[in-house]
């Protein structure tokens, strides 16, 4: 079945592709280097009071292999952010991070894809082409412009937007992994995907947010 998104933009420019293999490139020492920094890089831009304050769905997995609270101040409202988190998703509005890795080629949206701004209750947050409820994440909550919380049967992955001074917002990200060993083969991925991948890309994909957000509210292109 092909997605809207794709019917929309099937497959990267060469300078697009181009773009994307630099940025792949320029994060390859983050990658290796990210087990190094771990406990740096799990609360990457958040204070102290951020890494221990309680977050949408903390209480939903109790025994966790890894927990990272990252943070980033956006210069725009929540309500201006907001829509750039509803769309995020593998073949919708794409993670805005590394697109080879993480959206097939296809290039990450750089404006507000109204086909994707509907949100449900248990809604695919897809990570794949094909979602299931091992590949991808589900809606669990939302408030909308508040908190908004993805689901997986072994993790959480939630967001909180706080309105400050100015028409700025701070935007504070939790994800909660546990590992089920008794599937090793999958374990193993996913505590690679955790110790070399996920700092890198959710680096690029908060900065990727902000750049998005910050430019559609002050009426310039990302």
């Amino acid at each position: 079945m092909t997605t809207t998104y794709e019917k929309r933009r099937p497959r990267p420019t060469a300078t697009e592709l181009a773009r994307e293999v630099g940025s792949v490139i320029a994060d390859l020492p983050r990658f290796a280097t990210a087990p190094l920094v771990r406990s740096w890089h799990q609360r990457w831009g958040a204070t102290d009071h951020e890494v221990g304050a309680e977050m949408p769905g903390d209480e939903l997995i109790t025994e966790v292999a890894s927990v990272a609270t990252r943070a980033i101040t956006i210069d725009a409202p929540p309500e201006a952010v907001w829509p750039w988190l509803v769309q995020i998703g593998c073949l919708k509005a794409g993670f805005y991070a590394n697109d080879l890795l993480d959206n097939l080629g296809h290039p990450s949206a750089r404006e507000i894809l109204p086909e994707f701004q509907h949100l449900e209750i248990g809604q695919w947050v897809p990570m794949s082409p094909n979602p299931s409820d091992t590949t991808a994440f589900r809606v669990a909550g939302f408030e909308t412009n508040r908190w908004l919380l993805w689901q997986q049967p072994l993790s959480t992955w939630s967001w909180k937007l706080t309105e400050l001074p100015g028409g700025r917002t701070r935007v504070v990200t939790r994800l909660r992994a546990h590992l089920d060993w008794s599937h090793k083969t999958v374990s193993v991925f996913s505590l690679l995907l955790l110790e070399l991948g996920d700092f890198p890309m959710m680096r690029r994909m908060l900065l990727g947010i902000r750049q998005r957000a910050e430019a559609a509210s002050s009426g310039r292109a990302p």
